[in-house]
This record gives C-alpha cells, structure tokens and sequence, in this order.
C-alpha cells in the first residue's frame, strides 16, 4: 500500500515527530510511505519552550518540509506535493485545533483527488479549552475518512463532535528508539540519587494540566526515604513551582532538571527511578507511559482520562482515584507497600500487543476497510 504522511517528524522535538517516526519506520517494512512536515510549526510568538526543534535527533526519516501552519499559500502546495506520491492512503496527526485550518485544506484537498484520508488523533479537544476548539475540530474532522484513537476519552470527544466518524481505537505503542535502561545504580549516581532511596520521577513537559503543583505538595507528605526528580522544560513560568519546593519539608529530597531532556539522557532517569508519576488534573492519554512502559517503569498516575486505559485498568502502575495531593501520597506508599514486581511482570507481558508493528497492521487493516 502507498501512503503519504503529514505530522511533525524530526527535528521537530517531542512525543508527536517520535511516535510519527516511529510509525514511519515501521510502516516502510512493508508498504511505500513518504514524509511530509512543517517549514513552521508554531509562530515562535505562541511557541512557550525555548526552542521548537532537537538537532541532536538523527533524522532517518527525511520528511519533506512544505506545511507553513499559519500560510494558506503552503496548504494547497502540501497537497500537491502529496499527491504526487501518487499515494493510496493519508495519514495526518491532529493534536489541537490550532492546526485545524491547515491540516483541513490539506485534507480536503487529498480527498477530493481520491486519496483516503485518516487522522491519528492525540486530542480532540486542549487541555487547555478556547471557545473556537470545538468548531475548529468539528469542521476538521468532517474532512476525513476515518480516525485512529488511542484511548476511549479522545473516541468519546470525536464521536460527539461527529456522531457519524469512523474510529478505531488501538493503545499507543511503546517507544523502542531510546535504547536499553542505564543500570540503577549507575543512574543514581549520575544524577546524585542515593542508592537506596525511593526514587519518584516526574518527566515531560511541565504544564499547568499536569499537577506538578500536587505532586510537590503531596511528596511533602512522605519520609525521607523518598527522593523526587524532576526533568523536563517548563512551558510557563516555573517560579511558582520553586516557591513550593523551597516551601517543602522534603526539598533537601527534591532534584530539579528544567530543561528539554534529549533523548541519549533519557535513559539515566528512567533507570534511576523506581516508578514515574503522573499526576495531572486533565488528560485524554500521556506519551510518557509509553517511555515507562518502554523501560519496564511502572506509573503511579490520577484516574482522569485515558490514563486508566494506559495503566491496563491498574495492571502496570497504580490508579490514584482522586485528584488531590493527599491521594497521590497515598498512591505512592501505596505502590512501595505492595509488589512492584508485579506491576514489571505485566508490562513485560503486554510488550508485544503494544508494539509499532501491531499498531502498523492495525492501521493498515482500518485503511482497507474504509
């Protein structure tokens, strides 16, 4: 099958250019897929990192750059471009409405030349809600053929926006492009973590949805026993966070790394820590369980969107039921008072259900179908 293929790859950073990659990689085993992507992503005045791009990444994929997000003139042209691929299938990344316009005219454009049209679909909806979202996405969506989901909150939101879509829901798969885990020890103390501690870690992006305020205030209910790391860029202003940490009983136990986190580093945090904690206020699926996952971590997370489905209903990591600080305290004793191992045991089982190749059929077949 021939498809072509518009999202952020590389050298864009984050999980969306990972995940396409990755999907691309695995694709091209057995079909004809050719790479399409951003000469501008986001204007640098609505971009809140330091910078858009990880030239540090080794771009095998050789996305052709066309897309302008915010110059219709490019629109049209990235269609035309595809087309010439002579391509059987589309496959666009939708993450928010932001791109709506955009991604759009390109869709529409590549349907009506024949082309079949389906969107992977991070978020239907922000985390961070405007009143324009669900116009935006509802007109978006009527673009397309069909949509691949990955947990059942963002199949709920397209499916009221669109009673008529055609989705398939399939878990996201694990990332495999990091490599093996850096071994505990050897991660420690790289990172200055004490051999035997109980190391938490909080990974990603920092934004306001995902309860880093909460997690501060709730490790400041543990003992010292517990050792909490934090890595990743902020998006926003950090100083509130340092007020509470500098505020903490625990901040002697707190280690903080606000940068963007490459992908060679990525390794030694996910090897120094025992389990990844996710505690965020709204979600509709989080790309770090996949890196978690991938290193065999379980994750201690709050019961919001798809984050249950992520955890296999609690098999590999533990379900907060509440979002509040005290409950995520007890979440995490909860997760060292228990077996861990077992938690190891059942990612470790679900390694092959979530790889890129079951993802690959999986989108292939939806394709034939439609």
């Amino acid at each position: 099958m021939r498809f072509t293929f518009l999202s952020a790859f590389p050298p864009y950073r984050g999980g969306i250019a990972q995940f396409s990659a990755a999907l691309v990689r695995e694709l091209r085993k057995e079909h004809a897929v050719e790479a399409f992507t951003f000469t501008r992503q986001y204007p640098d005045l609505l971009f809140p990192g330091t910078s858009q791009f990880d030239h540090g990444t080794v771009d095998d994929i050789r996305a052709k750059r066309v897309l302008d997000s915010i110059n219709p003139l490019s629109w049209k042209r990235t269609a035309r471009q595809m087309l010439e691929t002579k391509p059987e299938v589309a496959v666009l990344r939708y993450w928010m409405p932001f791109f709506a316009p955009a991604m759009g005219k390109v869709a529409a454009h590549l349907r009506r030349h024949g082309v079949k049209v389906i969107t992977i679909v991070d978020n239907a909806l922000p985390h961070e809600p405007h009143f324009q979202d669900k116009p935006l996405t509802r007109w978006f969506l009527r673009k397309n053929d069909g949509f691949i989901a990955m947990t059942e909150a963002v199949n709920q939101d397209i499916r009221a926006l669109w009673p008529q879509a055609e989705v398939k829901l399939m878990p996201h798969p694990l990332y495999d492009h990091f490599g093996a885990p850096m071994p505990q020890a050897e991660a420690r103390n790289k990172i200055g973590l004490p051999s035997e501690a109980r190391v938490l870690l909080f990974f990603g992006l920092i934004r306001d949805y995902k309860g880093l305020d909460l997690l501060i205030e709730a490790f400041g209910q543990l003992d010292e026993r517990y050792h909490l790391v934090i890595a990743g860029e902020p998006y926003g202003d950090f100083g509130r966070y340092h007020q509470q940490i500098e505020a903490s009983p625990m901040r002697g136990h707190i280690h903080v790394h606000t940068r963007f986190i490459a992908d060679v580093e990525v390794p030694t945090f996910f090897g120094a820590a025992d389990a990844v904690v996710l505690p965020y206020k709204s979600a509709t699926q989080s790309g770090i369980t996949a890196i978690a996952h991938h290193f065999g971590a379980p994750v201690i997370a709050t019961d919001v969107g798809g984050l249950k489905e992520a955890l296999n209903n609690g098999r590999t990591g533990i379900l907060v039921p509440e979002v509040s600080s005290s409950a995520v305290a007890a979440g995490i004793q909860q997760f060292f008072d228990g077996d861990p191992s077992v938690l190891r045991a059942n990612i470790a089982a679900l390694r092959e259900e979530l790889s890129w190749k079951h993802f690959a059929d999986g989108l292939v077949e939806f394709a034939r179908q439609l």
